[in-house]
Formats: structure tokens, sequence, C-alpha cells
């Protein structure tokens, strides 16, 4: 049931096809496994338009010296806030349109065919909602949900984009280039006279449901990850370096309870050197081929 999409390879580094003999690998991984434990990270959406971090020659740190916003930052200035809130805004139209790509569709497929134990994801970009995935957790949180940091009230994005345009009625900037979180590239002179909503009930910071740069995610949905993975008999990664540790301390655990790890990425990972399967593709060419 999966419908055939054109990648977009723009963000995505140079690879070659599948090799033949490691399709045979990965189908056999997966044909033996019963609880499949599958974690994604950035690798898995770039061919749907959306740049990741680290990738060599294309990922927004080789492209520019830009960071993500911290959380303490966030926090602490409201200038701060101002900053992100204002490219966040610029950005968040195109970056809402952004769809699935074959590789989110065939883990939906996976999951409904009784494959698919539990799907982790550390994007926040909501692909995987879209593609159809259920038995599913947003390790770092959605975009497309903002709180209140005093009170907890929780809001859609888009609709806090309707309150953004009615307080900026005038307000126009132009901007350059885009990066993972669906933020843009704005200067100082232009973000200087927008204006951020608080909280409607309130009067709190609002703030995106992720978890940013510094922050941790939280213990319960820590536990009840771990929980997922020892139910599981298998580990696959899609799409990740593997780098942050929110994510890395569950492919340690796996380690740890001997269960069989396959990667899926485009560049080497931080799980190489004890994983029983590493592969050099893209997720959207080389799922496909699973059966």
């Amino acid at each position: 049931s999966v419908s055939r999409t054109s990648p977009n390879l723009t963000f995505v580094p140079d690879c070659l096809p599948p090799d033949p003999m490691a399709v045979e690998e990965l189908q056999h991984f997966v044909s033996n496994s019963k609880r499949l434990f599958v974690m994604t990270g950035a690798g898995i959406s770039t061919e749907s338009g959306i740049p990741d971090y680290r990738s060599e020659g294309v990922g927004l740190y080789a492209r520019t010296d830009r960071r993500p916003i911290q959380h303490a930052e966030f926090v602490r200035s409201a200038s701060a806030r101002q900053r992100y809130w204002a490219r966040n805004f610029v950005g968040w139209p195109q970056f809402s349109s952004h769809q699935p790509n074959t590789g989110h569709l065939v883990l939906r497929d996976w999951e409904k065919l009784g494959k698919l134990h539990w799907l982790v994801t550390q994007n926040v970009d909501a692909l995987h909602t879209k593609a159809g995935s259920q038995r599913m957790t947003e390790l770092h949180g959605c975009t497309h949900r903002v709180f209140c940091l005093a009170c907890g009230d929780q809001i859609s994005r888009f609709e806090l984009q309707e309150h953004f345009e009615a307080l900026n009625p005038t307000w126009k900037a132009e901007a350059f280039g885009v990066a993972p979180d669906g933020d843009v590239f704005l200067t100082d002179e232009q973000v200087r006279n927008f204006q951020v909503p608080a909280c409607r009930k309130c009067g709190g910071i609002l703030k995106p449901d992720v978890t940013f740069f510094g922050d941790t995610v939280s213990q319960e949905k820590v536990k009840f990850v771990h929980q997922r993975l020892a139910e599981s008999d298998s580990m696959l990664v899609a799409g990740s370096s593997m780098q942050v540790y929110s994510g890395y301390r569950f492919a340690l655990a796996a380690r740890d309870k001997q269960l069989p790890i396959a990667i899926l990425n485009i560049g080497p990972t931080r799980l190489d050197h004890f994983a029983s399967l590493k592969l050099n593709s893209r997720c959207g060419e080389l799922l496909p081929l699973i059966v």
C-alpha cells in the first residue's frame, strides 16, 4: 500500500544505490524479527525536503554556522524568544506543508502488518503521524503543538499562526535558507518589531512542544520507551547518526539486552562498532525493497 512519491534529494548526501547483498541482509534481519523496534532520525525526513543537522556537505552544520536555540536561552531571554518565533512564523507555512516520503509509508505498512512493534522518532516534523503511524513515540515532541510554560495550556501551531498574523498585520520578512526544525534565517533588524503573543489563559510564555537542545526528555517518556524496547526482539535505526544521547541510550540498552541491531544511514553512526548490520543507503530507496 506504499504510494510512490518522488524524493526531494536537495538535502540527501550522495550515496550509491542499494547493493543487492545489502538488500538481502536487511531482508533476512527483518524476516527474523517478530517484534521490531524502530528508531528514526532526521535522515528519514531529508527525502521530504527537510534538512538535517549533521550530514556531510548538505546538513545545517555543514552549510552554515547556525546552531539551534538552546532551552535555557529561550526560557531566559525575551529577545531570544522574539527572534525564534519571528523566524518560526516565516518558516511555518513551508515546514508544515512537508509530506511523508516512501520511507515513512513503509514503516506505517510494517506496523499494519504486525511486523513493527514500536516506532520511536527523534524528529519533530509530524511526518510519521501524517503517514498514519500509531504505535509511535515522538521522543523530542512535535512542532505542531505549542504549550504554556506556566500553566501547561496547549494549542495547535496552526492556531498560534493565526495569533501571530493578528498581532503582526503589516510585518513582513524575506527568509534566507531553512533549518531542520522549520526555522528560517532572519536578521536582527527584521525581527525587531515582531510581536509575540502570550498564553491566552495565564499570560505565560508559549513554547513549542519540543525538547530544545540543552533540555532533557521526561523520565516518564524514557521509561515508557524502555518498556517498549523490553518487549521487542530487534532494533532498526533508520536515518540517524545517533549522536544525541537521548536516542543513543536506547541503542545501548538494546546492546545490553543482546538484541540484534541494524543501521540504515548514509555516513557513520555512533553504533557502527556494535551493530549487527550497517547499510549506507537512502531510507526511501532501500526500505521499500523489504517484504
